[in-house]
């Protein structure tokens, strides 16, 4: 009798990490059903539609649509939504990925009705607990049963937090399958061409984190930062509707935008957006993810936070922590420009091959 498995996401970092997932297991028909749920955490075009359509994801089997809320709402509604959903379809399993408000509502959910949980980027730790993402990952880990990692620091964290050793699995990386999967339709792209970039000649910027956008006392902050890095390279600047939202709140928006050399532009899809990062100088980012894609690329990235949970980006890759410190931001930009930059390395099992390891150790215990 075939296994039924949901596999959940809900926010654009998720559908890159589902996708290599959900091909994997198709490979396995006469042994799996599969599902796929969409909580719609995520819910305009940008965020969320354009990622099936680049990444060749199969339309839902069931959407939720919840859309956004403050933390406690949105968890809340996932919850109510995915308990209906779990109670109809019976399944054997959950998938979740990631640290998002999918990922701890859906697994809590499974977990109180005693089916079994796997998270996929299991382990990852800032230390940080006033990160809304640090509190889904540990509180996730805890309710999983199976747990599989994307870097060495994931097995230190769950061995020091007292998880068994059985359930934890080193499998690598499946943002880097799909990253690599993409990459002769990434080279493709003609994004450059249409912002009229040329190669090696800007910079790449995405912020999104409510400790960078939420207040005029950060984004004060990050315009000075970024008006003295515009004044020596070209920023280009994808705007999460977030914190589109936030600029427009805090009367900000036309304040970056009449930096001289910054663009910003809608967001875009995954393609286009890796391309971007592929051809560019250096990332200056908050975001998890990009610290990952690249250090794969093995392009610079500045990241604007205090701590990050991929210390592996910064040991071994082409990540630097700078926080909103205008003289680390401009001493690594410096750097970079005059090609004295790290060079980095590729991280252990980022192969590609990090989905065929998790669907073959579930093939062999379920």
């Amino acid at each position: 009798m075939k296994k039924r498995i949901l596999i959940v996401a809900g926010a654009r970092p998720n559908f890159m990490k589902v996708a290599p997932l959900i091909c994997e297991f198709n490979k396995y028909k006469s042994r799996f059903e599969i599902l796929f749920v969409h909580t719609g955490q995520h819910y305009d075009f940008e965020m969320s539609e354009i990622f099936f359509q680049d990444l060749r994801i199969p339309k839902p089997d069931i959407y939720l649509n919840i859309g956004s809320a403050s933390h406690a709402v949105q968890t809340a509604k996932i919850m109510m939504a995915f308990e209906r959903v779990t109670l109809r379809e019976k399944p054997d399993l959950i998938v979740v990925v990631g640290d998002v408000n999918s990922t701890l509502a859906c697994a809590l959910v499974t977990s109180k009705l005693n089916i079994k949980v796997a998270h996929v980027e299991a382990g990852l730790r800032s230390f940080d607990r006033t990160m809304p993402e640090e509190i889904n990952r540990t509180i996730t880990d805890s309710l999983s049963d199976y747990l599989f990692v994307s870097e060495k620091s994931g097995l230190e964290n769950l061995k020091r937090e007292g998880i068994n050793s059985d359930k934890v699995y080193f499998v690598g990386n499946v943002m880097i399958d799909t990253l690599s999967a993409n990459l002769p339709i990434i080279n493709r792209s003609d994004i450059l061409n249409e912002y009229g970039l040329t190669k090696r000649e800007y910079c790449v910027m995405t912020l999104h984190r409510p400790s960078n956008v939420d207040s005029p006392a950060t984004l004060s902050e990050l315009l000075d930062v970024l008006s003295a890095v515009s004044e020596r390279i070209k920023i280009i600047y994808p705007i999460h509707p977030r914190t589109m939202k936030m600029m427009n709140k805090h009367k900000f928006l036309n304040k970056f935008k009449k930096l001289e050399n910054l663009l910003v532009v809608d967001p875009l899809g995954y393609i286009d957006f890796i391309k971007l990062i592929k051809e560019s100088k250096f990332v200056i980012t908050d975001s998890g993810g990009i610290q990952e894609e690249s250090t794969f690329l093995a392009v610079p990235c500045l990241t604007m936070r205090a701590n990050t949970e991929r210390p592996v980006t910064i040991k071994k890759g082409t990540n630097y922590l700078v926080g909103r410190s205008k003289t680390k931001v401009l001493k690594y930009v410096k750097d970079i420009l005059n090609s004295k930059s790290k060079k980095g390395s590729i991280p252990e099992l980022w192969d590609g091959k990090a989905a065929k390891r998790i669907v073959k150790i579930l093939s062999m215990s379920l």
